[in-house]
């Protein structure tokens, strides 16, 4: 559509600029030109200079100026020649196809609508009426998906995601900042949460296997209505903050699954350090060695089985007591005893909650 739209405007400016004047798209393929056979003609390196560069660049006889999103333009103007008047041509060339590009996709793009609505960056009244007249659906199921990628690549991991989900009237790509891509995802009514971590699966392992770029995926809750979209945005973001305070070695986080964490995750820090504070009375928890808080953490996975813990510890059943016994002692707490077990676990998630926030 984008082609379109800037060959109208590139006509009706070609009577003003006596000159070859057009429009190249990243690949330095001319999608829009006055002089009608240029247009699938390729400028050779032309595109990367312009890209690469927020001033006017001349090459070949001819004067370029990019334009469009300005961590990465996907776009150029061009004048021929490269005097004084083809510089101020095609500036003048860039402001307009910039304008013009920037009213289409607030008016009929639909990437750019979910976009502003699941960063609450339009009013709720005006959701259904822009939805109505994209003809969006706006009452079918959909989940959003929050990639973050942590590693820089050559790969661009939203170009990776865009051809991963290429039908562009259900599932939309959203770039929200450097490291940050959103996919919302319209599912099907049978589809089940396993179905939707194995899609999120399938991401980190394109991204991770195929393409070398390190990214966690958080996954929101499924909505049925398009106003609820923003709520799932958040409930993806909050996934990927709980996860990495509580939960580091996963890479796919939903928020469905964060338990207890996201509970604690919402907690006033003053709330947190008095809990701490009355359940190690006896002795802080800063007295316990690192030793000692692994054979903690494997007995709770163990499910507080002495005899289980002790054959994958790789430990006689004594030593494994003995430990609980000194933990008891030094803590006041009996992890063979459920409750007891209860309020550590959650005092050793307090813990790493204060820590992560440099409270504790």
């Amino acid at each position: 559509m984008s082609n379109r739209l800037f060959q109208g405007i590139i006509h009706q400016m070609s009577d003003a600029i006596d000159r070859t004047i057009g429009v190249i798209d990243e690949s330095s393929v001319i999608i829009a030109c006055s002089d009608l056979t240029k247009i699938g003609d390729v400028f050779e390196e032309a595109a990367m200079e312009a890209m690469n560069s927020d001033d006017v660049i001349v090459s070949n006889d001819y004067t370029f100026k990019s334009f469009g999103n300005r961590q990465r333009p996907a776009y150029a103007a061009f004048v021929s020649g490269g005097d004084p008047d083809a510089r101020r041509y095609v500036r003048i060339l860039a402001v307009s196809m910039e304008n013009i590009k920037q009213y289409y996709d607030e008016k009929y793009d639909r990437g750019n609508f979910i976009k502003n609505v699941i960063l609450d960056n339009i009013l709720p009244g005006d959701i259904y009426l822009k939805s109505h007249e994209l003809h969006f659906d706006s009452e079918v199921s959909r989940v959003c998906l929050l990639i973050k990628v942590s590693d820089k690549n050559e790969v661009s991991a939203f170009e990776v995601l865009q051809n991963l989900f290429p039908d562009k009237n259900k599932d939309f790509v959203i770039n929200i900042n450097e490291t940050d891509i959103a996919l919302v995802k319209e599912i099907r009514p049978d589809i089940t949460e396993k179905d939707i971590d194995k899609l999120a699966r399938s991401i980190v392992d394109t991204l991770t296997g195929e393409f070398y770029a390190h990214c966690c995926v958080g996954i929101g809750t499924v909505v049925s209505n398009i106003k609820e979209l923003a709520r799932s945005f958040k409930e993806a973001q909050t996934a990927l903050e709980v996860g990495k305070v509580f939960d580091t070695a996963r890479d796919i986080v939903s928020y469905n699954n964060l338990g207890i964490a996201r509970l604690i995750y919402q907690l006033p820090t003053t709330l947190c350090e008095m809990f701490l504070k009355e359940v190690f009375k006896r002795g802080s928890i800063e007295t316990l060695d690192h030793e000692t808080l692994f054979t903690i953490q494997r007995f709770f996975e163990n499910n507080l089985n002495v005899s289980e813990t002790s054959r994958k510890l790789f430990v006689h059943r004594n030593t494994l007591v003995y430990r609980l016994e000194k933990i008891k002692k030094l803590t006041g707490l009996d992890l063979r005893e459920f409750e007891d077990a209860i309020v550590f676990k959650v005092a050793l998630m307090v813990k790493r909650y204060l820590t992560n926030n440099n409270k504790f």
